[in-house]
């Protein structure tokens, strides 16, 4: 397929659909080259659309992925680990791992440069 940029939440939601396809690919597949391409056209349609903030907080990013998706606290115990973990995250009793970072950036289609800003924990 031939991508151009993305304008829309149709082409936006095609174009993640195909990154799910071919996410896993390596270096020197014959699609690898394209997974690049549309990583970098997505992030930019969710830069573009997205409310923007100024050092968003991590949390406060998860949480309005979360609504946007209609995704509850149990939808993100396959990528943080448990229900514990996901509460002590989402309540600011732990702070995110590289590993969660990478999951949810993966996952929630959340620049990982929004993730690792510095955050508040709860005392």
């Amino acid at each position: 397929m031939n991508w151009k940029i993305i304008r829309t939440e149709e082409e936006y939601q095609t174009a993640l659909g195909r990154l799910d396809e071919i996410f896993d690919c390596k270096k020197g597949d014959i699609h690898f080259d394209e997974a690049e391409l549309l990583v970098m056209l997505i992030e930019k349609y969710e830069i573009e659309t997205e409310p923007t903030f100024k050092n968003p907080d991590p949390i406060e990013v998860i949480k309005y992925k979360m609504e946007e998706n209609e995704l509850r606290n149990k939808d993100l115990v396959e990528i943080i680990g448990s229900k514990s973990k996901v509460s002590e995250v989402l309540n600011r009793k732990r702070r995110l791992t590289l590993e969660m970072i990478r999951k949810i950036s993966k996952n929630l289609h959340i620049p990982a440069e929004l993730l690792i800003n510095e955050y508040e924990l709860a005392h």
